[in-house]
């Protein structure tokens, strides 16, 4: 059975890119994360130890998108792993990681990149 910690548009400014200007102007990035782990303990206990601290999580993911990175797989992947290191109840964490307003030709919402990754 499948339990999931979802962390939905999470909106933070960064500074991204291979141009010059990205990383000296940067721009707002979006990211979708989700996550799974065993949450029944915790749905019993109702005891923050028995869970994945999703605030915890949302502090890694901050603070990984503080380094300027090229590649937005270069810093989706950085990410993954460190929560993978951090928090050993995760058996799968997935990332979508949106570039608001890219320097390219064209109106739209964004670029994305996604990568998943399971254990165990």
């Amino acid at each position: 059975m499948t339990s999931k910690i979802l962390l939905e548009n999470l909106k933070i400014y960064a500074y991204h890119g291979v141009l010059p200007e990205e990383t000296l102007t940067g721009t707002y990035y979006l990211l979708d994360v989700e996550l799974h782990a065993d949450l029944w303990k915790a749905s019993a206990t109702d005891d923050l130890a028995d869970t994945v601290n999703y605030a915890e999580i949302n502090s890694v993911i901050h603070e990984e998108m503080k380094i300027p990175s090229k590649l937005l797989e270069h810093v989706t992947a950085r990410i993954i792993n460190r929560l993978q290191d951090e928090f050993n109840q995760l058996t799968y964490i997935r990332i979508k990681l949106t570039k608001t307003n890219p320097p390219m030709q064209g109106e739209m919402d964004g670029v994305s990149v996604e990568l998943a990754k399971s254990f165990r």
